[in-house]
């Protein structure tokens, strides 16, 4: 859980930083037209937000989804999800958007690792409770349509981190995952209750 605290912490100073001083957020936001020149700002655009309510909705995704997935798949491995699937998503939606902050993707690419690795874990989408691996084709959907009719949000990078994300939890399934459909209650038969009752409950 380590982790994911420190991300939380630093994306609020980054924010206090960006209320704080001119230009910073300037200096550090993902510019896709200067990208080859300036890679760095892949990531350093992850920790930037545009408002109070972006910071709010990421933080809030970030410490639901990460302490859980950081608790399952360890802080080394969660790490790397998150940077490498925030990277992709930066990367991918540089092709379509002319500037893009936040952690949004990064925030994805963790939804989609835990999608595959816990998919009955229950999650709302909007007031809608959901099992997560349902959730995933909601979310991919939403930003399908974003996509098409535009809003301001960066919808490509979301899909990005967010295949990237299930991609990872595929590759650790068999080491973390849990089943898509809960095993079937084992039914005892007539005769092996019979069986039982004979050894452990006796008459006087």
């Amino acid at each position: 859980m380590r982790a994911t605290l420190w991300l939380l912490v630093s994306i609020a100073v980054v924010f206090m930083l960006q209320l704080g001083i001119s230009g910073f957020t300037g200096a550090f936001v993902l510019d896709s037209s200067e990208l080859a020149s300036s890679p760095w700002t892949v990531i350093t655009s992850m920790f930037l937000h545009g408002d109070y309510v972006h910071l709010f909705y990421n933080a809030l995704a970030l410490f639901m989804f990460g302490l859980v997935l950081e608790n399952i798949i360890g802080t080394r491995k969660f790490a790397l999800i998150y940077f490498i699937g925030g990277i992709i998503a930066g990367v991918a939606g540089a092709f379509l958007y002319p500037a893009l902050l936040g952690a949004s993707g990064a925030i994805f690419a963790v939804m989609g690792t835990l999608a595959v690795l816990r998919p009955r874990m229950t999650v709302y989408v909007g007031y809608f409770p959901m099992p997560m691996v349902i959730a995933v084709f909601v979310w991919i959907a939403i930003d399908l349509v974003g996509i098409i009719a535009p809003s301001g949000v960066a919808n490509l990078s979301h899909i990005a981190g967010l295949i990237f994300g299930i991609a990872a939890g595929l590759a650790m399934r068999k080491r973390f995952g849990q089943p898509f459909k809960r095993a079937a209650a084992r039914v005892l038969s007539d005769k092996a209750v019979e069986k039982w009752e004979d050894r452990w409950i006796r008459s006087p």
